[in-house]
């Protein structure tokens, strides 16, 4: 009774915010390319950038899904190619994937001193200017950094960035910051007064109609603002000015990803560097007007709502941009599949006798979904018409950008 009780409080111990259509469906498009990603990056590690089908399957649990790894492969043939040799499955990357790689990795290079900066400014942020290693991977790439960081950008500034580990563990490396540059210890919220003119003040993205959350901003905005790039000092815990710093260091942490996201959980890792409170749902619910919270997917994510407009992103960072690409090439490929499926379909009913030639041109076309299986009887065998099923959860991986 006691664990039922618990789990059942675990489950509603975040409180509802009243659903945003354009924030979630920015969120859906963002699951196209996420598990595709992951796959893209697992072929590219493996020798002559060719993998088995098996060992795919083998990571399909490790990405939480459920089904077949050649049906979901086969559903994205613009991006994944298989191909059978001496009885086994293997894929590689399409040459338009291949295409793209190579302009992500142009990108990578472009963006490299903005990345450098994006790290510094995290850097900034925490009292003793260090980050573990490990939980930096954890949202590196929200960030914009490559998983190679380590030897690919902090050698190259080591007028910035050390590498220390104290103890000697691989769990203890950190990352600190050993210069201190003033001009980058200006936040989004304080740009964007220096461009007006004005004060520092946050934005609020609330209907006119939302009369007491609209008086409430206005109190709180009413304190002054402190930069999360000063430290905290003799800020009393649970005043008002303690809270105001720590929404400007909230917000300006998620101004500094590429999707202005991020998952609740992982932003708690940082609780201790941050001086984040124990309840950091709570405090984000209290601040509609500058944050959206959703448990999309079942997995609790807040996002900048400045930063989009609609379901899009004011701001694409390049890399974004190659991303999206990748999501394009992703439909263009679903698309594909969907038009050979059906013809195939129209091909077995005439066989079979049930529908005439001018019925057939009527036809219509089922468009299938990132979430749903073809029944694959229809192509040769290889897809089995039990596995058409939804996945029970969708990546919403900050390490699949």
């Amino acid at each position: 009774m006691a664990i039922s009780i618990y789990v059942q409080t675990r489950r509603f111990s975040l409180w509802s915010m009243k659903k945003d259509p354009d924030l979630e469906a920015a969120l859906t498009r963002n699951r196209r390319w996420v598990v595709n990603n992951q796959l893209k990056n697992i072929i590219l590690r493996c020798p002559d950038q060719v993998a088995s089908v098996n060992f795919l399957q083998k990571k399909f649990k490790s990405l939480d899904l459920q089904g077949k790894a050649l049906n979901w492969l086969k559903k994205y043939p613009c991006c994944f190619e298989t191909y059978l040799e001496k009885d086994e499955y293997y894929c590689r990357l399409t040459k338009k994937m291949m295409f793209l790689v190579e302009e992500e990795e142009n990108v990578k290079d472009m963006q490299e001193p903005v990345v450098v900066e994006r790290l510094a400014k995290l850097l900034m942020m925490v009292a003793n200017h260090r980050l573990n290693v490990s939980k930096l991977n954890e949202v590196g790439r929200s960030f914009g950094l490559p998983d190679d960081y380590l030897i690919r950008i902090i050698p190259k500034y080591l007028d910035m960035f050390r590498v220390i580990n104290y103890s000697g563990r691989k769990s203890s490396m950190e990352i600190e910051l050993i210069k201190w540059d003033q001009d980058l210890a200006v936040s989004a919220i304080e740009k964007i007064a220096q461009k007006k003119g004005s004060d520092p003040s946050f934005p609020c993205s609330l209907p006119s109609t939302w009369v007491k959350s609209w008086e409430k901003f206005r109190e709180f905005d009413s304190f002054p603002y402190i930069s999360p790039y000063t430290a905290p000092g003799r800020l009393v815990d649970g005043s008002r000015e303690l809270e105001k710093r720590t929404i400007g260091l909230l917000h300006e942490f998620l101004s500094l990803t590429l999707w202005k996201k991020a998952s609740i959980m992982k932003l708690g890792h940082f609780r201790r560097e941050f001086g984040l409170p124990d309840k950091l749902n709570v405090l984000l619910l209290k601040h509609p007007g500058i944050f959206y919270v959703t448990n999309k997917y079942q997995i609790y994510t807040v996002l900048l709502r400045e930063g989009y407009k609609g379901s899009e992103l004011v701001d694409k960072d390049p890399l974004v941009i190659v991303k999206d690409k990748f999501g394009e090439l992703m439909q263009e490929g679903l698309h594909e599949y969907n038009r050979r499926h059906h013809m195939l379909n129209l091909e077995k009913r005439r066989k079979k006798g049930m529908i005439a030639m001018k019925e057939a041109k009527k036809d219509p076309i089922h468009e299938l979904s990132d979430d749903e299986e073809g029944p694959g009887d229809n192509l040769g065998g290889i897809f089995d018409p039990e596995e058409r099923k939804r996945f029970y959860k969708v990546l919403f991986d900050d390490k699949a950008p």
